[in-house]
């Protein structure tokens, strides 16, 4: 595998000229300017990604449409990490046949992790032949010149080469909120856990400039983003492979440190590069918001080794205790697999009790999904679906009941909360989010979006709390 590539400002630059280039194809186009159709599944790092795809179509001379029938260019990003997600896909990808077939001059891309797979480029190039464009993480910085080279020249194109990825500054961006934000730390992961695909999809761990992720930061605090999120598949190895090395606690202090009224949240973190000093600059740092996503994912230690998870599940709790003695109000989520080959329902003990000790706020819960390509997917795995099943639905009582009574302890108290949308539910106007991330309905005036205002917490179950403006 290649080293990681660092693209020079030349070859932004160039990327730039394909946009102005087909920008001045777009303009003479009949119909008036033409939309784009970008449509997001997976995790955050995807939304990052499509809102740099959406500044290259923006500097293409693209406008933007909810409506896939109306676009000239249709980009689907996807996600590979569960079997449910890529059939949707599959789903999506098979009904744009139609649209193809009604507006032959359509381009469909289909991009992001699933893109990535052998198995299903491989499958789009024999099966789906309307889609136009197939292209990896990877491969995103170039993403122009190849809608250049489908716009000028005949036939498809597949961009998926394995390789370890890349560094580009400089791509335009898109964001579809202006309150909230995304800034990409770093890409790529270096754990190869036994059945996570990332790795594969995306590359090695490479990490930004500090100086790069702080003017990004910097600008986004002076345009006014109240609530921004740096962004890894594990934050805590930042820093490593950087010239001059700069771990992830350093990082948030130097962001902390700009001027501004900002939350700063980061995910994911890794259980086993979780650090007594991350912690302590979580504690210290006023705008890092006191919440943490820490994955577990298995209590007991015999599945945590066949995860290759390297940690254990005493060395995760003792990291909890510490992060809690520091940090007593500290909003605790996690992601937990129930299912994994070869585990027992004894086994699946280990992690209700880890459940019972910890009580998270919330947990993302996943059924074990094999991803071909990945050790676990060879696995033997002899739990019949419904003792899995069963196993799930005890681990989300018992975390519903949890979440329950800690957002009821909230009922009567006021609480600082970011104005961060308006409510879908009639009787509330907004919607609102603590310092730890908990969902708040809210009851007030609509102007307050976008603010920081103090929420009399009047009611809540198990997914959100419900207030008053004070």
């Amino acid at each position: 595998m290649e080293r990681t590539t660092l693209i020079s400002p030349a070859q932004m630059e160039q990327q730039l000229e394909y946009c102005r280039a087909v920008a001045q194809l777009s303009a003479q186009w009949p119909g008036g300017k033409p939309l784009a159709f970008v449509d997001t599944y997976g995790c955050q790092q995807n939304e990052a990604d499509s809102e740099r795809i959406r500044g290259y179509l923006a500097q293409m001379g693209f406008g933007f449409t909810a409506d896939a029938e109306q676009a000239r260019i249709i980009v689907l990003n996807t996600c590979a990490i569960r079997e449910h997600a890529e059939q949707r896909v599959f789903g999506s990808v098979g009904a744009l046949v139609h649209t193809k077939r009604r507006r032959p001059d359509t381009l469909i891309c289909l991009c992001g992790c699933m893109a990535q797979r052998p198995q299903v480029a491989q499958k789009i190039r024999t099966s789906y032949r309307h889609v136009d464009l197939v292209f990896g993480p990877q491969a995103l910085w170039k993403f122009p010149e190849m809608i250049h080279g489908l716009l000028t020249q005949r036939g498809r194109t597949f961009s998926i080469a394995d390789e370890a990825g890349s560094i580009a500054e400089g791509i335009p961006v898109v964001r579809q909120d202006r309150i909230k934000a995304w800034v990409s730390i770093m890409y790529g992961c270096n754990n190869f856990c036994t059945y996570c695909i990332v790795p594969y999809v995306r590359g090695r761990e490479r990490s930004r400039r500090p100086e790069d992720i702080l003017a990004e930061v910097r600008q986004l605090a002076e345009e006014g983003y109240k609530d921004i999120t740096l962004l890894g598949q594990n934050v805590n190895s930042y820093g490593k492979d950087l010239a001059e090395p700069m771990d992830f606690a350093d990082l948030l202090e130097a962001v902390n440190a700009i001027p501004g009224e900002f939350l700063i949240r980061f995910m994911t973190s890794h259980p086993k590069d979780a650090t007594q000093k991350l912690f302590a600059a979580m504690a210290r740092c006023e705008k890092v918001a006191p919440v943490l996503h820490l994955p577990f994912q298995a209590g007991n230690d015999r599945i945590l080794r066949a995860m290759n998870r390297r940690h254990t599940r005493e060395q995760y709790l003792e990291k909890i205790r510490a992060l809690k003695a520091l940090i007593p109000d500290i909003v605790l989520t996690s992601d937990v697999i129930v299912g994994f080959p070869g585990e027992t329902t004894e086994e699946f003990e280990d992690t209700l009790r880890v459940l019972e000790e910890v009580r998270f706020d919330a947990l993302f819960t996943f059924l074990f999904s094999p991803r071909p390509g990945t050790p676990a997917a060879e696995m033997d795995d002899p739990m019949p679906r419904e003792e899995k099943l069963s196993n799930f639905n005890r681990l989300t009582a018992l975390q519903d009941t949890i979440s329950e009574e800690k957002h009821a302890a909230y009922i009567g108290k006021t609480v600082r909360c970011l104005m961060d949308g308006h409510s879908d539910d009639a009787r509330y106007d907004l919607t609102a989010r603590t310092p730890g991330n908990r969902l708040v309905r809210v009851v007030g005036d609509v102007s307050a979006l976008g603010q920081f205002r103090d929420v009399k917490i009047t009611g809540a179950n198990k997914w959100s709390l419900f207030g008053e403006l004070v």
